[in-house]
């Protein structure tokens, strides 16, 4: 981690961070957790191990109540609580031991049609399923209607995937 401006950085002192993700962070130092009561303010916790430069601005203008700061712990807990299941719901999305031809045609047909992974099938509507090499001849299942307009919806986006790749 490069450091700019040297020294220690104590609580109250305002920084700008640049993550290893390149996104860049203003704020204050804030060390303290304990305490049950007080201002609401918006806290963001990052590990050092993610942070790439440091730059000391000063101190902050505003006064932190440091002796007695509040966490309002149920909304932090309920906003992990969505944030694991949000990341769950997205981790879901990618398949596993497939090409990226078939994660673009699944991100393609999950735009108009409800689908998740099934092991490397793609599984649409709960019930039509798409195999390697998800052509539209490799759709099985599902009443003839549901079979028909993934088939359709298939090969429409097989061919927009083509042309962008080609084009």
């Amino acid at each position: 981690m490069e450091v700019t401006g040297g020294g220690e950085y104590v609580v109250g002192c305002r920084l700008a961070i640049k993550t290893t993700f390149g996104e860049d962070i203003e704020g204050a130092v804030l060390a303290k957790q304990e305490g049950s009561s007080g201002p609401r303010q918006n806290l963001r916790f990052l590990k050092v191990n993610y942070v790439k430069d440091v730059m000391l601005l000063g101190q902050a203008e505003e006064q932190f109540e440091l002796q007695n700061p509040y966490l309002d712990m149920t909304s932090l807990r309920n906003r992990e609580e969505a944030a694991i299941r949000q990341a769950e719901a997205e981790a879901e999305r990618f398949g596993v031991g497939v090409t990226q031809e078939a994660q673009d045609i699944f991100d393609a047909l999950s735009k108009t049609l409800p689908v998740r992974w099934e092991k490397t099938a793609i599984l649409v509507m709960n019930e039509v399923r798409v195999s390697h090499p998800y052509l539209p001849d490799d759709v099985i299942g599902g009443p003839p209607a549901a079979n028909e307009r993934v088939r359709k919806v298939l090969e429409l986006e097989r061919k927009r995937l083509h042309s962008r790749v080609n084009g």
